[in-house]
């Protein structure tokens, strides 16, 4: 088990952005309590942000909630996007660290204890998948996107878009407001980051089949948001093949 010395967090905030994940969600938040109960924080949060989900995904959050005072569930009243969730999350949390992983199961929160070192370093762990579990379609999408985003915005980041990130909150606070509502809120993070002379270390995490519901990535209306948001992006950041972070 690590201590909080072993750690040197104080206090953390985890949240789970989620859409439509009924058949996962409360494996997620009972893998949560297990693991964040087992690192001798002095606090710690459970944050689920339902984005508009239509499956009983909200019931489901508020009735852990009831439960258990240290998981608190934020709504939307519909869906907004994956961005807005991280926006709402980072909102939400109350505590020195917040880390977000993705509420569909592909994530073991346990991996979090490969943050510890690194975060001794730097306000900013960045997950890296070891190997993606998706078809491959989606797999090629990731590496497109991916290839792309790095090229239009110079970060020298191997996974841009890993659901498995952790950060200093203040350094999130000091951003001020974020603008992306889909899924350059990621890029959005980190260019802004960078700016600011944040540093950032990437550590391998596992990735797993989904537990149930199904990937949005792909949709037509989220394609064409990204595409919009990442032009936007590139306005108002300027193409930078410079970074401060440590990768």
């Amino acid at each position: 088990m690590l201590t909080v010395m072993e750690t040197s967090w104080s206090s953390l905030s985890v949240f789970f952005p989620v859409f439509n994940e009924a058949a996962a969600l409360p494996g997620v938040i009972e893998n949560a309590e297990a693991v964040l109960g087992s690192l001798g924080l002095d606090a710690y949060e459970i944050i689920v942000v339902d984005d508009g989900s239509t499956d009983g995904t909200a019931q489901i959050a508020d009735r852990f909630a009831a439960r258990n005072k240290r998981v608190r569930v934020v709504h939307h009243a519909h869906n907004l996007g994956y961005g807005a969730a991280l926006i709402s999350g980072f909102g939400a949390a109350r505590y020195e660290w917040v880390a977000y992983t993705d509420g569909d199961g592909q994530f073991e929160l346990g991996d979090i204890r490969r943050f510890v070192e690194p975060s001794k370093r730097v306000d900013v762990v960045l997950g890296e998948r070891r190997r993606r579990n998706d078809h491959l379609g989606r797999r090629v999408n990731a590496w497109l996107w991916g290839w792309l985003v790095r090229w239009i915005l110079g970060l020298d980041v191997r996974d841009i878009d890993c659901g498995f990130k952790l950060f200093r909150t203040e350094r999130v606070r000091d951003l001020g407001r974020l603008e992306a509502q889909g899924a350059v809120i990621s890029a959005e993070l980190l260019v802004k980051l960078r700016a600011r002379g944040c540093r950032w270390e990437q550590v391998m995490v596992e990735h797993y089949p989904r537990r149930g519901g199904e990937p949005s990535g792909a949709r037509l209306g989220v394609i064409v948001r990204a595409g919009s948001e990442l032009w936007r992006l590139r306005g108002r950041s300027g193409r930078s093949s410079s970074s401060s972070a440590k990768s």
